[in-house]
């Protein structure tokens, strides 16, 4: 090689390793439905900013949360691990005295990871991992909190004399600070998320934004109400006005990255925290059979896209297996930040850049377990091949044939359960049961939050 060629390769390697590292936006939507996105075919309700996520990047076909329900999910979700291996099965019963109830303080979380790399991290919206003060976000990583402490919140109202109790109406938290809500939750959380960037895009950021829309309470404000009211179903209305004003809300996420000048070199990634709770909230997950809280396709299978201007390919079509796991672990990676110590999910890069992988997918199997009052609900997918527990059906369905699971193969399933039991072996036992005497107690509360009129604003 000529010296001239040899300096110039020199220096644009040095370029390269001089790159600055990306920046992260990781966004979930809170029982949001399969089919409830354009990009899956939803036809009443339009999602131009989430739709705009995949036309930019990669759409995930095949995209799984790693729980059926919130809060273990988010568990997860913030650590790259099943969080069956710290016994994080059920939600977290909301308790500010108790300090063993939430995401236990020996579990490094992503956040914390990052930071060691140079990067700043915030986390707004819900976040439904413990009340107890060692739970809080600003001590599990994050530099920066607004939002709520519990599993849900009114979309309208907070009462800051409800400061000691879950609540749906209880006090939002800038890092530790009670204000209320101002105007409609969604596009406050919105809004905050996007000054953020602005105020954080000299250096490299981690931001979680957890929307709890279209969680109940079903509530939406008056001119989305008017904008769908083609919609004769009450509480799909509503809740077609709630995925509206999310996605709005994620187009001025997008709006302030473009705006800050970091959009190309942000990876943003849209998913679901599980399927849609379809009788709750009106929410379809299309084709899929079951609902969050089950280990059918429809409690488990989610929209997931993923975009990165500056390395991803635009319009990719993903039909591999993947899980929420993978995409902190990807961001690791990416960051240089330490992954050290037990990780699940999978960097998914060498699958996504030019070339691709050819040794195989990225991962082999995938797993599930769900606690349901003493009983163990589970499923494996292995290749197209998945065999699952769910209320007194066990069955293994061909998913490149039957999407819905409708068809239970004539297979020999003992492949399958070996497979899951090995995973399974090394998971704890669940740390804290999230059904005990405190939600018994508020379930009149949520059921009358569920049940109130759903077209009307407040």
């Amino acid at each position: 090689m000529k010296p001239v060629m040899i300096a110039l390769a020199t220096a644009l390697g040095a370029l390269s390793a001089c790159a600055a590292p990306p920046n992260f936006v990781f966004i979930v939507a809170d029982d949001l439905g399969y089919a409830d996105v354009g990009v899956h075919g939803c036809k009443d309700i339009p999602t131009p900013h989430i739709d705009s996520i995949a036309s930019s990047g990669v759409r995930f076909s095949n995209g799984y949360s790693n729980h059926p329900f919130c809060s273990p999910m988010r568990a997860g979700f913030l650590t790259g691990r099943y969080q069956h291996r710290f016994g994080y099965e059920t939600n977290v019963p909301y308790d500010m005295e108790n300090p063993n109830l939430g995401l236990p303080n020996d579990v490094v979380t992503i956040p914390e990871r990052l930071k060691k790399a140079g990067y700043t991290t915030a986390v707004v919206g819900k976040w439904h991992l413990g009340a107890h003060p060692s739970k809080h976000p600003n001590k599990r990583g994050f530099d920066y909190f607004f939002g709520f402490l519990g599993g849900g919140h009114d979309y309208f109202t907070s009462d800051l004399s409800q400061s000691q109790h879950e609540g749906y109406k209880a006090p939002l938290m800038r890092n530790g600070a009670p204000l209320g809500v101002e105007g409609y939750l969604t596009t406050q959380l919105s809004e905050e998320a996007a000054k953020w960037i602005g105020e954080n895009k000299d250096k490299p950021f981690y931001l979680y934004l957890a929307y709890n829309a279209p969680h109940t309470p079903m509530q939406a404000p008056e001119e989305k109400l008017k904008q769908f009211a083609s919609i004769k179903n009450k509480k799909r209305r509503t809740y077609a006005g709630m995925v509206s004003a999310m996605d709005d809300g994620i187009g001025m996420v997008l709006k302030a990255l473009d705006d800050a000048g970091v959009r190309d070199n942000t990876v943003v990634a849209f998913l679901s925290d599980n399927g849609g709770p379809e009788p709750h909230n009106a929410s379809d997950n299309g084709p899929l059979r079951g609902t969050k809280g089950t280990v059918f396709e429809g409690g488990i299978r989610v929209p997931y896209l993923v975009s990165w201007p500056a390395k991803l390919p635009k319009g990719l079509v993903f039909e591999q297996p993947v899980i929420a796991l993978d995409l902190p672990v990807t961001a690791l990676n990416l960051a240089g930040a330490p992954t050290d110590g037990p990780l699940d999910g999978v960097d998914l890069m060498p699958w996504l850049t030019e070339g691709g992988d050819p040794a195989g997918p990225p991962h082999k199997a995938l797993f599930w377990r769900m606690g349901n009052n003493g009983r163990k609900d589970f499923a494996i997918r292995q290749g197209n091949l998945k065999f699952l527990r769910q209320d007194d059906l066990t069955a293994v369905f061909d998913l490149s044939t039957d999407i819905g699971e409708q068809s239970p193969i004539e297979k020999k399933s003992a492949g399958l359960m070996a497979a899951w039991e090995k995973w399974n072996a090394p998971n704890k036992r669940p740390a804290f049961h999230g059904f005990g005497t405190y939600h018994q107690k508020r379930k009149a509360f949520y059921q009358q939050l569920e049940d109130e009129p759903a077209d009307s604003p407040r």
